[in-house]
């Protein structure tokens, strides 16, 4: 130990400040707990600096160019319309930098203490906070590790000027007039279509048989189609191969169908999934149990197997998504401070900022009826809602999924414009056990977007007022 290392007590250390947390943190600290979060990086983790908040800055971006130039049948005609990428950088630098800038002013409110620099287990009570210049010593009660996860880097294609990973994409310093893009995942298909909006010819390069996988393809042929209107080319079922980088683009080879192919480009971003970043932290050293892909086994109250050690996140099993951290944070909080929270992910909605929007929340008819679920699956397009109409977007449907025996929502998915957030108001049915007649006498606003969600509970309890049945 470092002379003059005497070490630093706290009740909750919280290892890592992404959105699970410093959510955690500040649910620890409302509960009476002395609070500590390390942060090796940046306050807010990836997801606000170089993850979910400035990708959609960035898509937003590409809405307003493609608006711009084609709403000729709005009666709008615009000449010349540029874009200053500079300005759209600085746009979304902008709106990174107010919301992490609100997390360090919520945790001093909620009197946290934060604290820069890597941690690593000495043992189960007693971590070490290293930065370049010094190390100390902390010696918490309960410690909650939030450290995410970082892209998968492939050997054959090791990140460089013009092989990127989403942090790359998100900061090129001009629109790409060519981008190959290998993963049709969510990372791949927001950034590849952001760029493409911008008039970026794209290829997607997919080893599975469809793009987004996880998603029903009766939505994510609605995603190709849009994607091929567009000018994008997508290969499924493909294998890549090989990149040669040049100062100025790129070569990746790839397979399809036996035949190797050739695409150039400026750049290459590489997004095929992510690693949980639970490697460097000395975990062994406490003998926290993991799988081989480096994942922290826990239990329903994010608890591991060294009782005052709890995980969440990125890290754990379960989709990598910012809300299911922040939700698993406050049941690890709460854990901590003795109430009986417990995690339950059947209310845990899943969405892509694609064209249209794509979300999902429990189960859908097939996954229903592989547990052996009767269901009733009730569609209602937006093609036939006044506001989808009037907004001159009506790509997509609702889809609404209860129990055949008493009509209890299970399940919806939605492809459509605000998808995001219509989702919302489903996972709030689920969560409260509403049934679609609960949902069909509630009186929605019109003309929205939410009366969708109404017609299709009133197609599931066979009453549907605006299709013929």
């Amino acid at each position: 130990m470092v002379v003059g290392d005497f070490p630093i007590e706290t009740d909750t250390l919280v290892i890592g400040a992404g959105p699970g947390g410093y959510v955690a943190a500040i649910r620890a600290a409302q509960l009476g707990q002395k609070v500590t979060v390390v942060e090796k990086a940046t306050l807010g983790g990836v997801c606000l600096n170089v993850g979910c908040i400035p990708s959609k800055a960035l898509i937003s971006a590409g809405h307003r160019y493609e608006h711009a130039k084609h709403s000729e049948q709005f009666g709008i005609k615009a000449e010349n319309v540029t874009v200053d990428f500079s300005k759209v950088q600085e746009f979304k630098q902008g709106v990174v930098k107010k919301l992490t800038g609100g997390v360090a002013g919520l945790l001093k409110g909620n009197k946290v203490d934060v604290v820069y620099g890597e941690a690593y287990f000495v043992d189960s009570e007693t971590v070490k906070v290293m930065d370049e210049k010094s190390s100390q010593t902390y010696k918490f009660k309960n410690v909650i590790i939030a450290t995410g996860s970082r892209p998968v880097e492939i050997p054959t294609f090791k990140f460089s000027k013009r092989v990127i990973d989403s942090t790359g994409a998100l900061n090129l310093p001009e629109i790409p007039k060519k981008l190959v893009v290998i993963g049709g995942g969510v990372i791949g298909i927001e950034l590849g279509s952001a760029y493409a909006n911008f008039g970026t010819e794209v290829t997607f390069i997919e080893a599975a048989d469809d793009i987004l996988v996880g998603f029903e393809k009766q939505m994510t042929s609605i995603v190709t189609r849009n994607l091929k209107k567009k000018g994008a080319e997508i290969f499924t079922k493909a294998s890549a191969k090989s990149v040669e980088e040049s100062e100025t683009g790129v070569k990746v080879t790839f397979e399809i169908n036996g035949e190797e192919k050739v695409v150039e480009a400026d750049y290459l971003l590489v997004s095929v999934g992510r690693r949980p970043n639970t490697d460097e932290l000395g975990l062994e050293q406490v003998g926290v149990e993991m799988t081989e892909r480096g994942i922290i086994k826990i239990d329903k109250q994010c608890r591991t197997n060294v009782p005052n050690i709890y995980a969440i996140g990125d890290i754990v099993e379960g989709p990598q998504l910012a809300h299911k951290a922040s939700y698993e944070g406050k049941i690890a909080a709460e854990a901590i401070a003795g109430e009986k929270a417990e995690i339950d992910y059947l209310g845990i909605p899943a969405v892509v900022f694609s064209e249209p929007e794509l979300a999902t929340v429990g189960y859908t008819e097939a996954s229903a009826k592989a547990e052996g679920i009767e269901v009733v699956a009730a569609k209602f397009p937006f093609a036939a809602n006044g506001r989808a109409l009037s907004l001159n977007d009506t790509d997509g449907f609702l889809k609404l999924v209860t129990r055949k025996e008493d009509g209890l929502v299970i399940g919806a998915q939605i492809a459509g414009p605000s998808a995001s957030d219509m989702i919302s108001e489903l996972s709030l049915a689920i969560e409260a056990g509403m049934t679609a007649e609960d949902i069909a006498m509630t009186i929605h606003a019109h003309p929205t977007l939410g009366e969708i969600t109404m017609e299709a509970a009133e197609v599931a309890i066979g009453s549907p007022i605006h299709i013929v049945k």
